[in-house]
């Protein structure tokens, strides 16, 4: 066998061999490339989820069962949305009150995806949907409390909140609803209502200076109170000493009458002890330590006094 011959028998085993390599990687590659898109096919849906499948933007499909799912790849997109309920903290804002006075809001809403197509298609994202969302809210608060004064909306004990809050989500709800933005909220609470800083001072001063007059009313009430329960307390005790010392009065003319009667039955028994006793009561009225009497040495008087008598 010549040396030619030799070197054509190899040239044709080497170029054997490239064909082989090269349909081995293409078949490598092409498994490779099988397996990437299997792989990619597949997608996860999991708990509290939804999976929403595109074609060109649109939606064709939602997926909210827990488990594996098919697409088809690059011609299907996946886009996650929660499907549970969520909180949404509204950004604080300045309203103003029937009264006229500046007031921060802070509020918070609970909310959740309804309907995934509507969400995607009109609000695109979360974001979005949370966004327009705050704006319904604090629209509707500012028109229920632009309603209310001040007063009405700090006291707890008179507040209506407790309706507004419903009035509120209810009519959120209503907004979201015309819009078709798919989601839907649960509850809509206000956290706080309070004074802009600016505003606080003069407020307070305001305050303290109506519970000063309030007390000054009440002071002034108790004095006029105490006034008239004292006015009223001399009258009854007026009216009572008259009506004892009338009763009094009356008592000691019916004891001197009954006192003349018992004198008089006593005296005409024994005229000569009447005119004595009579005589003896006008002395003691008349004489005193200053007084000079001259009786007559024949006097009965004189004789009583000193103790002579016939």
């Amino acid at each position: 066998m010549s040396d030619e011959n030799i070197l054509d028998m190899n040239s044709k085993k080497s170029s054997n061999e490239v064909k082989r390599y090269v349909k081995m990687g293409i078949s490598g590659i092409l498994l490779i490339v099988i397996v990437a898109l299997f792989i990619s096919s597949m997608f996860i849906v999991k708990e509290g989820e939804y999976k929403v499948v595109r074609q060109f933007g649109e939606v064709i499909d939602i997926k909210d069962t827990p488990g594996l799912h098919f697409r088809v790849p690059i011609l299907h997109s996946i886009t996650t949305l929660p499907n549970k309920k969520m909180i949404y903290d509204v950004t604080e804002k300045e309203i103003n009150t029937l009264d006229k006075k500046r007031i921060i809001i802070d509020n918070y809403a609970i909310w959740e995806i309804i309907n995934p197509t509507q969400m995607i298609t009109n609000a695109k994202t979360e974001i979005n949907a949370e966004a327009r969302m705050g704006e319904f809210i604090f629209s509707i608060i500012r028109s229920e409390l632009g309603t209310m004064n001040y007063g009405q909306i700090i006291n707890d004990e008179g507040s209506t909140r407790g309706d507004i809050n419903q009035r509120v989500t209810a009519r959120v709800n209503e907004l979201l609803a015309r819009d078709e933005y798919g989601i839907r909220v649960n509850d809509i609470r206000i956290k706080r209502t309070d004074l802009p800083e600016e505003n606080e001072q003069a407020v307070f001063r305001q305050m303290i200076s109506e519970r000063e007059s309030k007390a000054q009313e009440y002071l002034s009430q108790g004095e006029a109170e105490k006034k008239r329960i004292i006015a009223q307390t001399d009258r009854d005790v007026k009216e009572l000493l008259s009506k004892a010392n009338a009763e009094a009065a009356q008592i000691r003319a019916e004891g001197e009458e009954e006192a003349a009667v018992m004198y008089n039955e006593a005296f005409s028994r024994d005229q000569d002890f009447y005119q004595l006793y009579r005589t003896l009561e006008s002395y003691k009225k008349t004489i005193n330590n200053e007084t000079t009497i001259i009786l007559p040495s024949n006097s009965p008087y004189a004789e009583l006094l000193s103790g002579y008598t016939e």
